[in-house]
């Protein structure tokens, strides 16, 4: 039969892969599209899933006043219900930074926003953070996340305490903590999939092992740091490989200020 006869076969996109495809859609909307790197600080981000989609998030940027203004958080469960309850709090959290710089008041405002309409079963640990680049000062409050590790001159520490996770009880209230760095420091902020990565004889990542591998990257810039970081925890791991989502955030203060007289910048990681 000639060619005007014949019928062409149209590739269908099955309704698995239409799925999978809006899942990383809605997974690429929860972390940041790059690092940013200016005078005075780099921050830069490193995600890794569990699943197709999950529900860690992350977010950083250049507020009108100067400051860089951090979050990250972690909703219980996992798969497309929980990315969506992420993309939640995301957009609840993107509404109300820019309204003050007191970080426990915006947790609180938060957490009362997630509960004007409660979803059974759902809530999040949340971490909002504020650096002056300036004066080189961190703020943050904390909702449930594990704690912030600083590393300053060959030494690593736990910063803050934890608190009640967003969206489980009505007029919850934060500690706010205050930490001075210096050139050199840098602070990692982390979900809990990294902290608790476990091996094949069953033994945790833990703290140490992870203080241990920031101290090695005292010289590197936060995107490198968070590359030595990440191979370390894969070859921990080995073939038990994560039972989480895995979400990291590092935040440096540069030896050499990079970009003098620039203001912070988005840079895509590896670029």
């Amino acid at each position: 039969m000639g060619s005007h006869g014949a019928l062409e076969t149209v590739p269908r996109v099955s309704a698995y892969e239409a799925d999978k495809e809006a899942a990383r859609e809605v997974q690429n909307s929860l972390v940041p599209s790059g690092n940013l790197i200016g005078a005075g600080v780099e921050v830069a981000y490193r995600f890794s899933p569990f699943a197709e989609v999950g529900g860690d998030f992350a977010d950083f940027f250049l507020l009108p006043n100067g400051l860089v203004g951090l979050y990250l958080g972690d909703v219980v469960g996992k798969g497309l219900a929980a990315a969506m309850y992420a993309a939640l709090v995301m957009g609840t959290l993107r509404g109300i930074n820019k309204t003050g710089e007191d970080t426990p008041a915006v947790l609180a405002l938060l957490n009362e926003r997630l509960l004007v309409r409660p979803i059974t079963g759902r809530y999040c640990a949340t971490i909002y953070a504020l650096f002056d680049p300036i004066t080189r000062e961190l703020t943050f409050s904390n909702a449930g996340l594990p704690h912030p590790v600083l590393v300053s001159k060959g030494r690593y520490s736990r910063l803050g305490e934890g608190g009640i996770p967003s969206a489980v009880f009505p007029r919850t209230s934060y500690d706010k903590y205050t930490v001075q760095l210096e050139p050199g420091d840098s602070v990692l902020f982390a979900t809990d999939g990294l902290h608790e990565l476990r091996n094949h004889r069953d033994e945790d990542f833990g703290w140490d092992r992870l203080g241990e591998l920031l101290i090695e990257c005292a010289r590197k810039t936060a995107d490198e740091s968070l590359d030595h970081l990440f191979n370390g925890a894969k070859s921990f791991s080995n073939a038990s490989g994560p039972h989480d989502d895995i979400t990291a955030v590092a935040l440096r203060v540069p030896i050499e200020p990079e970009g003098v007289g620039n203001s912070p910048s988005r840079r895509v990681p590896g670029k």
